[in-house]
């Protein structure tokens, strides 16, 4: 059930290892526009892609769209990876997915249009107070299509998302906040990168978690809100059976009865 409910991206082409270097349409060696790195330590099982077009301001050309899909093509079939963070490489710049595990958008930058439409397609986004953020597809003769007029609606409700697209709107973090656009806004630092810190942190909270009944809770709240309550109540249902035989439920319930932190293994 949580493969057939989750799965979404297909590998394109063959993955290239972070740090190597693809060819341009001129021949010349370039940069990938999006890297991917695994943490260690204390911060193992997150992973990271970072976003890296500062030319085009990480806009969503077809190269960045094409290698972020065979990012998380790559990712969804790692069983380590419990939580993906998606931040920039270009300083002052967000940008502008389906994927089992939590995702966060760390905005410390500027997330207009299709930024921010990859933003609200994570399940948690932290900004930086000062960050930029909107819609603003209108002002420019188009409207969002990159799913902004579907998950906007259904993050903020359809008066305040029709109000914020009709207008093309820019929030800052503090606003975007205060309508519950992100679940956190934090004072930028002179790194420029206190959002990706905060999403370390909300990362951090996640790792020692289930990860199965954290990606099964996942695919419940996103199925559930596609559908009437009735059947939402069905589709956690079967999503906590398939949570009642894992090996982690068992270690759960031990742990508790034992009275100590459990360790919890994904299995």
């Amino acid at each position: 059930m949580l493969r057939v409910l989750t799965s979404a991206l297909s590998l394109t082409r063959p993955w290239r290892p972070p740090g190597s270097r693809s060819s341009a349409s001129d021949g010349t060696a370039r940069d990938p526009e999006i890297q991917v790195r695994a943490l260690e330590g204390p911060d193992k099982g997150i992973a990271e892609i970072i976003m890296n077009r500062p030319r085009a301001r990480n806009a969503l050309g077809n190269v960045f769209v094409s290698e972020l899909l065979e990012a998380l093509a790559q990712l969804r079939e790692d069983q380590q990876v419990r939580v993906l963070l998606f931040r920039s490489g270009v300083k002052g710049v967000f940008c502008a997915a389906a994927f089992p595990a939590p995702t966060i958008a760390a905005m410390d930058g500027t997330a207009l249009g299709g930024g921010l439409e990859l933003a609200l397609a994570c399940d948690l986004r932290v900004a930086a107070s000062s960050a930029v953020m909107g819609l603003i597809e209108t002002t420019r003769g188009l409207l969002p299509g990159a799913g902004g007029t579907q998950r906007l609606p259904r993050c903020l409700g359809v008066a305040l998302a029709k109000e914020l697209i009709f207008t093309g709107r820019r929030l800052s973090g503090v606003q975007a906040q205060a309508l519950g656009l992100v679940n956190h806004a934090v004072t930028q630092n002179e790194e420029g990168n206190a959002a990706y810190h905060r999403a370390r942190e909300l990362a951090q909270e996640i790792l020692p978690q289930a990860p199965i009944a954290v990606r099964l809770g996942k695919v419940a709240i996103d199925r559930g809100m596609e559908v009437d309550i009735a059947s939402g109540m069905a589709i956690e249902g079967i999503c906590y059976a398939q949570n009642i035989p894992t090996q982690d439920r068992l270690e759960g319930m031990a742990a508790f009865r034992e009275k100590r932190p459990p360790r919890f293994v994904g299995k």
